[in-house]
């Protein structure tokens, strides 16, 4: 299939070819592609910190994990339209200084109240600068040095969250200042200031050539939709599931069928919908999509219950529990590295072979918790967690960059949309559900079969992404 841009740099308004994003701007939107993933993570190893500082209990702990990312997912495919529309550069700037100025606020909050809120509004600012990193270089690049910086992109996605793990452990640790919890926000604020110095100079303006109005009917419905499926069953645990939290999860279907029926009646009379349905007649991206749910479910859901698990049943601090995902991160990176290589010369057959080395590993990890526990840590979990970093780096950035590979560039703010919203909504279930049948199965079985049994019903999900990626169109376009 061949690519066409359509889009434009704003201040033009002719049908010329857009600027070309340059290596420093691909670096600059790379930066705002990371700060959002590794801040998801990086509470993690921080959590029992901010609870003993702020005298938070668990619902309000979770509320800090939650509140970031139900914001993030309900708002951006919100922020990939007004990148259409109103200007991706002007977005892109925007969403990063908002998410300076609220991680900041993250940092200095008085109390967990305050925490939770200015998380929320953190993962906010975030779903207007992400969706702006894929539509831009949609718009400005086209054949090998798309797929290279698509690969890059899947690259960063996947090590950063695994950094912001390993980053959070070790600021807390290092009480820089005495801040203690506080510098895994804190640090944020430099890393967008010289964001925000490059982005202005490297990153050129693009806009739809025929943007949409905000679709908000659409908008309001899609927000219910994810509201009413992740928020009970974040909080739902930790509160005792009262009536809310089932009368929430019973409303889900009846918003989401609701969403859909309103969004396909939009595109039939057509308009540009918040989620044209129309769009996943693209088989690349239907069939990526659908993978990217169990792959995002599973690694959020680890990274989490190994990081409570590490700290509060192995006894590790918070500098060991980060560093003994370390060589998933560093097999990752390399392995990353090597990918468009061997999409190039394997297809996307290097996916399920991806799931086979992560499905190794995950077990091996699995092993090694019956094994050893309670001593476990970066040597015992170090075979496993190679093998599975080797599994992974085969799988997101292959998937990624598949997904959006079809979309007509017109559409680039709308795809990268879905596809994170996608993937941001998964993290946030998966934090739900594993994180929930961890902690419930604890009192009752004890921290080690805890851990072992949520690590196997990880493993059987990350069976199904195995399974799935077999129906991945051989070649990515």
């Amino acid at each position: 299939m061949t690519e066409t841009i359509t889009s434009r740099p704003v201040r033009t308004g002719t049908p010329e070819a857009p600027p070309a994003l340059g290596g420093l701007g691909l670096f600059t939107v790379l930066l705002g592609a990371a700060l959002p993933l590794v801040d998801f993570f990086i509470v993690n190893v921080a959590l029992p910190t901010i609870g003993a500082d702020l005298s938070a209990g668990e619902a309000v702990l979770e509320l800090v994990v939650a509140g970031y990312g139900v914001a993030y997912a309900v708002l951006l495919v919100l922020g990939g339209r007004l990148g259409d529309l109103l200007g991706r550069r002007r977005l892109f700037l925007g969403g990063m200084a908002a998410f300076g100025l609220t991680s900041l606020a993250c940092g200095l909050a008085p109390d967990a109240w305050s925490l939770v809120a200015a998380r929320v509004a953190q993962g906010a600012s975030a779903a207007a600068m992400l969706p702006q990193v894929l539509a831009t270089i949609q718009a400005t690049t086209t054949g090998p040095r798309r797929a290279k910086a698509m690969s890059l992109y899947g690259a960063t996605a996947g090590l950063s969250m695994v950094a912001g793990q390993i980053l959070g452990g070790v600021l807390v640790a290092a009480d820089i200042a005495g801040t203690g919890w506080r510098s895994v926000f804190l640090v944020n604020v430099p890393v967008v200031l010289a964001g925000l110095f490059l982005a202005a100079r490297a990153v050129p303006e693009t806009r739809s050539a025929r943007p949409e109005p905000v679709d908000v009917p659409g908008t309001f419905l899609l927000t219910a939709s994810i509201l009413t499926l992740l928020v009970p069953l974040t909080e739902g645990r930790a509160a005792g599931w009262p009536l809310w939290t089932w009368l929430s999860l019973a409303a889900f279907p009846f918003a989401a069928a609701a969403f859909y029926a309103v969004e396909r009646r939009a595109d039939r009379a057509g308009r540009t919908p918040l989620v044209p349905p129309s769009l996943f007649a693209i088989v690349s991206l239907r069939r990526g999509l659908l993978l990217i749910v169990p792959f995002s479910i599973g690694f959020s859901g680890f990274m989490f219950v190994i990081a409570v698990a590490l700290q509060q049943g192995a006894g590790l601090g918070p500098v060991a529990a980060g560093l003994a995902l370390a060589p998933l991160a560093v097999v990752f990176f390399l392995f990353s590295l090597a990918g468009p290589r061997l999409v190039a010369r394997y297809g996307t057959r290097v996916v399920p072979t991806g799931a086979v080395l992560q499905g190794v590993g995950l077990a091996l990890m699995t092993l090694a918790a019956w094994r050893s526990w309670p001593d476990l840590g970066l040597v015992e979990l170090l075979p496993g967690a190679a093998v599975a970093g080797a599994g992974q780096a085969l799988q997101l950035p292959v998937v990624l960059r598949l997904v959006l590979s079809e979309v007509p560039a017109e559409r680039a703010g709308v795809g990268s949309g879905v596809m994170v919203t996608t993937q941001q909504s998964s993290l946030a279930l998966g934090v739900a559900t594993l994180g929930t049948l961890f902690l419930s199965l604890t009192p009752g079985m004890g921290m080690r079969d805890a851990l072992v049994t949520t690590l196997l019903v990880q493993l059987a999900g990350v069976a199904l992404t195995g399974l799935l990626s077999l129906r991945l169109p051989r070649t990515i376009a």
